[in-house]
C-alpha cells in the first residue's frame, strides 16, 4: 500500500509542475461538418517572456458520428513560439531530454499533444518541440520552433 502511495504523489508531483495553460486565440472553420484547427497561445511557466502559439485540428461531433472513431483527434499540431516580452529564465531544464512544458489529451487514454522544452546551450537558444505520444505506437508528427536568448536574464 505504501508503494501506491509513493506512485501516486510522484504522480501528482509531476502533473502539477506542468503548470502551463492553453488559452484559445483563434478558430479556422475548415469544413461544412464544423471541424475547424484551433488555436492556442501556451505561456511558458518558468521562461517569461516566451509565448508559443499552437494549431491543431479539432473533430466536430458530425465528423465523430459519420467516420466513427469517436475518442481520438489527429496527432497534427504545428507550434511557434516567440519573445513577447522581456526574457527571463528560470530554473529550466537543463538537460539533453529537456522539459515538459505543456500536455493536453487528444483521446481518452491513449494520446496525448505535448510540448517539450530543451536549452541549446553552445546556441542560447531555447528549442519547443510539440509532438503526439501515444501509449500503443509513436508518431512521427511533430513541429518544432526555437527562440534566441539574446539579452536574456537566466536564473542563477
Amino acid at each position: 500500500m505504501k508503494s501506491i502511495n509513493i506512485l501516486a504523489a510522484v504522480v501528482f508531483g509531476t502533473l502539477s509542475t506542468l503548470s502551463a495553460t492553453a488559452e484559445q486565440v483563434g478558430e479556422v472553420g475548415v469544413d461544412w461538418v464544423g471541424n475547424d484547427i484551433i488555436i492556442d497561445a501556451i505561456r511558458d511557466p518558468k521562461v517569461e517572456g516566451v509565448t508559443c502559439h499552437v494549431a491543431y485540428f479539432d473533430r466536430s461531433l458530425i465528423d465523430r458520428l459519420s467516420n466513427g472513431n469517436w475518442f481520438e483527434d489527429p496527432s497534427n499540431a504545428s507550434i511557434a513560439c516567440r519573445q513577447t516580452g522581456p526574457i527571463k529564465v528560470g530554473d529550466i531544464d537543463l538537460s539533453e531530454d529537456g522539459e515538459q512544458v505543456f500536455r493536453e489529451s487528444r483521446s481518452i487514454i491513449l494520446k496525448s499533444l505535448r510540448i517539450k522544452r530543451i536549452f541549446d546551450e553552445a546556441n542560447q537558444t531555447l528549442i519547443y518541440i510539440a509532438h503526439a505520444q501515444e501509449l500503443t505506437e509513436g508518431s512521427a508528427k511533430m513541429s518544432i520552433s526555437t527562440v534566441p536568448l539574446y539579452n536574456a536574464t537566466l536564473a542563477d
